[in-house]
């Protein structure tokens, strides 16, 4: 194609990142934001009585923040937002500060998990008494079964992990789903598009769930229509609303890919050029996933099923869907895998717990890998206590940010850990987008789920809880050969002056961090 042929292909591709919907949106509260603003600031004027009324206002409302049932960390924010601004910060928070999901999204998925959970196997090999527990938490809150006879197999990379998949893809006979966050224009969306529309067309079926916002500026305008073109069924979750939407805080930040339920594949990798290292995009891309084949594939089975039939009924009985995994006698493996979901929809901060229980059953080491290090009062307590009490404690964070702020943010926390005894290390290659932690040889979890409030909280996400297998040595010798490739941060040094100042800059972005 010439420079001349290509030159409106790119005008629209500019336009599209440019004046797409996100952009239209947040242009949107600006207007609105400011008409709120202006509106206050012309009452003021006319009566002090309206200041006294508006800082009574905020006062109840800082009461009502204390009751609710909320990270402690996002309560202190509210409230030094409403106490420092009582008119501005009442406005903001009406606008801003409701981070549950709206009534609609809530009782559409509500109703098909409660009629929908996996049920849950015997499982035999022996478990400490700890774990086990761990397990049967998840099984009740999470409604996410322990499972044996499943092979695990681990990719340090996420080009390891993309050429596997293919190959699985191309032996599909019966059903594909997909559930990502980001799908974006490249080599990695038109090679996973050529496989899904050729099995599509030989009779698989073929669904796709992709987040909304998440996939807005990236993919392109033309996916939607190429993929149903091909008989591809395509769902946008929580889609942008331009003129009704305020808040679009609950994304569907999963990465799942089922095959015939017999295969499944999940970790950070999302569906984009740099994810596989086919586009630089600050330096090398880390990032791990994990392929499962066996009776755990039945969770995210439901995990894709579950959501999809909340917002496009499709059908009741998920059995025509589950695969028979007695056909495969021979499959006999001791490791236990846990599949999980966290949904914003509960009172359950699934992750979250499943981090905090391997910290506090550590006795040797515990090896992580995360992209950001936004943590609350609990997940900072967790790690230092378990540093204290002995236990190798290492976090490995990017060396090359894709947020500057998220960065900052992430190296605030390093004083605090590592005077508590937490080594810490930044991927000097790149960026580091993997979730996943490793303990005393016998324990990890890979998914993806980030140690920032966002996704402890607001997101869907998911990950896959082991208990003993080889893929626990090979994620640990990632982790091995991944500190290595990094630079251990050592204590920060500088001037009185400068560190007061940064201390105050980073106390700053904290107290704000969960409000974002």
């Amino acid at each position: 194609m010439s420079k001349k042929q290509n030159r409106p292909r790119r005008t629209r591709h500019i336009l599209h990142k440019v004046l797409n919907r996100i952009t239209l949106t947040g242009l949107l509260l600006l207007v609105q934001f400011a008409w709120l603003c202006w509106f206050v600031l012309r009452l003021s004027q006319y009566a002090i009585g309206i200041n006294v009324l508006f800082s009574a206002l905020s006062l109840l409302l800082a009461l009502y923040i204390v009751k609710r049932e909320e990270n402690p960390a996002y309560k202190i924010s509210w409230i030094l937002v409403l106490g420092t601004l009582p008119l501005f910060g009442l406005l903001i928070y009406l606008v801003f500060g409701n981070k549950r999901p709206s009534r609609r999204m809530r009782k559409k998925i509500e109703r098909v998990e409660k009629d929908h959970r996996p049920p849950a196997p015997d499982i035999s090999p022996p478990l400490p008494p700890r774990f086990r527990a761990t397990c049967d938490y998840l099984a009740r809150h999470a409604g996410a079964p322990a499972y044996t006879d499943t092979d695990v197999t681990y990719y340090p990379l996420g080009e390891s992990l993309f050429s596997a998949l293919l190959r699985d893809l191309e032996t599909a006979q019966h059903y594909i789903f997909l559930e990502y966050f980001i799908i974006a224009e490249g080599k990695m969306l038109d090679e996973l598009l050529d496989v899904l529309a050729r099995r599509a067309k030989a009779g698989v079926d073929v669904r796709i769930i992709y987040d909304d916002i998440g996939s807005e500026a990236a993919t392109p305008l033309s996916f939607v229509p190429r993929a149903e073109k091909c008989g591809i069924r395509c769902l946008g979750f929580n889609r942008i609303i331009p003129f009704l939407s305020i808040v679009m805080n609950h994304r569907d930040h999963r990465k799942i890919t089922v095959i015939d339920g017999r295969v499944a594949y999940t970790g950070g990798i999302n569906i984009a050029d740099e994810y596989i290292n086919e586009k630089v995009r600050f330096g090398h891309w880390k990032d791990t996933g994990l392929r499962l084949s066996g009776p755990a594939v039945d969770s995210f089975t439901y995990m894709f099923l579950n959501l999809w039939n909340a917002f496009r009924p499709t059908e009741e009985d998920y059995a025509p869907f589950l695969f028979d995994h007695k056909q495969d006698p021979t499959k006999k493996t001791e490791e236990v895998v846990v599949p999980y979901a966290d949904s914003p929809l509960d009172e359950e901060n699934v992750g979250e717990t499943v981090y905090l229980e391997i910290l506090a059953q550590a006795t040797d080491y515990v090896y992580i890998f995360t992209p950001y290090l936004i943590i609350d009062s609990e997940m900072q307590t967790a790690l230092c206590t378990a540093a204290k009490r002995g236990v190798d404690v290492r976090i490995v964070t990017p060396g090359i940010p894709d947020k500057k702020t998220a960065y900052r943010l992430t190296r605030s926390f390093y004083p605090v850990l590592m005077r508590a005894g937490v080594r810490i290390y930044e991927y000097t290659p790149g960026f580091l987008h993997a979730k996943s932690f490793v303990c005393d040889d016998r324990i990890a979890t890979v998914g993806t789920i980030n140690m920032d409030y966002r996704s402890l909280y607001l997101h869907f996400e998911c990950g896959t809880l082991l208990y003993g297998g080889e893929a626990i040595a090979a994620i640990k010798q990632d982790c091995l050969c991944t500190m290595a490739q990094s630079r251990e941060v050592v204590a920060r040094s500088g001037t009185r002056p400068f560190r007061f100042l940064q201390s105050l800059i980073d106390a700053i972005l904290r107290t704000l961090s969960p409000l974002f």
